[in-house]
């Protein structure tokens, strides 16, 4: 049953994600019918001000000792950084071992790591972090796609607001489903939120050598919308298929229908967030041709359908 929360603040902490956490187990809902949590802001020192990325400082009222007895232990990002106090991860480590929940959110991550929580998990973070999350824990399984890893006692949620999914996640986990979307309900959020973080990466064309092959991407790109086969793209620079298909792959990484699935993926994106195309349509412009194509490699390749897409990213077009 999760009745307490300590929320550990270091220096250089992050307001929204500290935010998220107040939000969602702070604030006296129990007038909504939601139980009270027992929500502790705890400091390696009480009393004394940390500095926050915005400017403003935070004044904890709890030491350390909070998190002795806490259900669920919450770290919320802070600077990117490599130092965290030798007491707080010691403080952290001990909660963990007594059996206390770990939920950190975006790059507070980084913490439980230090405090050497993250070896042989499966764990998340912001994707602008989850390659050196993996590169120092090399053991753990850093998934890069998902708003949110549920791991038994050790929650990890991706970049900033995903900490509201992962939160809620917890919430329904150990509460249920009503208390959930209550709480919900009273922040305006949608109670689970569909796909993963893959949707928010901006995903420029790559820059590639194009030596050898002319102004072949350039004209890929113009006709993305055509048919294409790698004999006829061999053709058109004067290679062998089988030459040309190695010689794609070495300069991009992928083979030629890959790419051009990828750019096809680009271009509706483009379409879904700054026209108002039906899907058809998008589909047909973006090469793709049928509408179940689209659905099928868009959802592989963002992780949510276009549809989903478009709600969450179009702007007005007028």
């Amino acid at each position: 049953m999760l009745r307490s929360v300590a929320t550990l603040v270091l220096d250089r902490v992050a307001v929204f994600e500290f935010g998220v956490l107040c939000e969602v187990f702070g604030l006296d809902r129990t007038s909504d019918g939601v139980p009270n949590f027992d929500f502790r802001v705890c400091g390696v020192e009480p009393g004394v001000p940390l500095r926050t990325t915005v400017g403003a400082a935070l004044i904890p009222d709890h030491g350390l000792d909070g998190l002795a007895d806490a259900d669920l232990v919450a770290l919320p990002a802070r600077t990117y950084t490599e130092g965290y106090p030798p007491e707080a991860l010691d403080a952290v480590r001990a909660a963990a071992d007594r059996g206390a929940t770990v939920l950190t959110v975006c790059s507070g991550v980084f913490i439980a790591g230090a405090a050497g929580l993250l070896d042989g998990r499966r764990c998340t973070t912001h994707w602008m972090y989850t390659d050196e999350l993996a590169r120092r824990h090399p053991t753990a399984t850093v998934d890069r796609d998902v708003l949110f890893v549920d791991d038994g006692d050790l929650i990890t949620s991706a970049g900033t607001a995903a900490g509201i999914d992962a939160c809620l996640h917890l919430v329904r986990r150990e509460l249920g489903s009503e208390i959930t979307n209550k709480i919900a309900r009273r922040m305006v959020v949608p109670p689970q939120r569909a796909g993963g973080q893959r949707q928010f990466i901006p995903q420029p064309v790559p820059d590639v050598d194009t030596n050898g092959f002319g102004g072949l991407f350039d004209w890929l790109i113009e006709n993305i919308d055509q048919t294409h086969t790698v004999a006829d793209l061999a053709a058109r620079v004067h290679m062998s298929t089988r030459t040309f298909a190695r010689k794609f792959t070495d300069q991009t990484g992928v083979t030629p229908l890959r790419w051009i699935i990828d750019q096809r993926v680009l271009l509706a994106r483009r379409l879904l967030e700054e026209t108002d195309l039906d899907i058809d349509a998008v589909a047909a412009r973006s090469g793709f041709g049928t509408a179940i194509l689209l659905r099928h490699h868009f959802r592989r390749g963002v992780g949510i359908t276009p549809t989903d897409y478009r709600k969450t990213f179009a702007t007005a077009v007028g």
